[in-house]
C-alpha cells in the first residue's frame, strides 16, 4: 500500500510539472515573474532598447493584483527594462534594468521604491551587473564629493583649488574606465562583459576593447553584445584608432 501511494505521488508530481511547463508559450525561453508591493492599478511595460528607441516587448495590466508574469524569447542575454506606469504619479523611479537570460527570473519590488527597492534573482548576468554597480558606486561617490569641493572652490574664487579638484576628477574618471575594463576582462565568460564594453566604455582606448574581446568566450562573442563589440572595434579601427582615453595598464585576473 505504501509503495502504491508513493507511486501515485510521483505520478501527480510529474503531471504537475508537465502542466507548469505547458503554461509557457511555445518558442519562449525566458519567464519573468514578480510582485510590485503596493501597486494595485496601472501598467508594466517590458521594453528593450533598439538603437536609441524603447521598444515594448509586453504590456502587463495591473488591476488589484500586484503579482505579474510574462514569457518572452531571447536569442542571447540582453538588458531589458521594466517600466511602471503609476497612472496618478510622476515619480522618476519608474525604470528597472533587468539583465535577462534564459530561465526563470524573479523580481520583487515595491511601488514607492521601484528601482532602489528591487531584488532580482535567477540571472547570473544580473548578479554580476549588480556587483559591478556596487564597485562603481564607490568611485562615482568620490566624484560627487569632488564636485562639492569644486563648487566650494568656485564660490571662494580659489583658482588653484579649482584646478586641483578638476585634475582629481579627471583621474577618478580614468579609474572608473579602467575598473570597468578590468571587470569585463575578469568576467569575460559572461555577456555582461561585452555589454559593459559597448555601453559603458565605448570611448576607451581601442587596445582595451581588443583585450576584452580577446578574453570573451566563443559563446559570448556570438551573442548580441559580443557582436556589437566586434562592430565597435571594427569602426574604431577605421575612424578612431587611438582616442584620448585611459592608457594605464589593466590587470587581468
Amino acid at each position: 500500500m505504501k509503495k502504491t501511494l508513493l507511486a501515485l505521488t510521483a505520478i501527480l508530481l510529474l503531471a504537475s510539472c508537465g502542466k507548469n511547463e505547458e503554461k509557457a508559450p511555445e518558442g519562449t525561453n525566458v519567464h519573468i515573474s514578480g510582485n510590485v508591493k503596493g501597486f494595485k492599478k496601472g501598467r508594466l511595460f517590458l521594453t528593450r532598447l533598439q538603437d536609441t528607441t524603447a521598444v515594448i516587448l509586453d504590456t502587463i495590466n495591473i488591476d488589484g493584483n500586484s503579482a505579474f508574469e510574462t514569457h518572452i524569447k531571447l536569442d542571447s542575454p540582453e538588458m531589458l527594462y521594466l517600466v511602471i506606469d503609476r497612472v496618478s504619479s510622476n515619480s522618476m523611479d519608474d525604470n528597472l534594468p533587468i539583465f535577462a537570460e534564459a530561465g526563470n527570473i524573479k523580481i520583487d519590488t515595491k511601488l514607492d521604491a521601484f528601482y532602489y527597492g528591487a531584488k532580482i534573482t535567477g540571472s547570473e548576468n544580473q548578479k554580476l551587473y549588480e556587483e559591478f554597480l556596487s564597485q562603481k558606486k564607490r568611485l562615482t561617490d568620490a566624484n560627487l564629493e569632488l564636485e562639492k569641493k569644486g563648487l566650494e572652490a568656485q564660490m571662494s574664487k580659489n583658482q588653484v583649488r579649482m584646478d586641483s579638484v578638476q585634475k582629481a576628477r579627471e583621474r577618478n574618471e580614468v579609474r572608473i574606465y579602467l575598473a570597468t575594463a578590468n571587470f569585463a576582462i575578469t568576467h569575460a565568460g559572461h555577456d555582461v562583459a561585452a555589454y559593459l564594453a559597448v555601453h559603458d566604455i565605448p570611448n576607451i582606448n581601442i587596445k582595451y576593447l581588443l583585450m576584452i574581446n580577446e578574453k570573451l568566450s566563443a559563446k559570448v562573442k556570438k551573442s548580441l553584445y559580443g557582436t556589437q563589440l566586434a562592430q565597435l572595434i571594427a569602426y574604431k579601427k577605421v575612424n578612431d584608432p587611438a582616442p584620448a582615453a585611459p592608457v594605464a595598464p589593466v590587470a587581468a585576473k
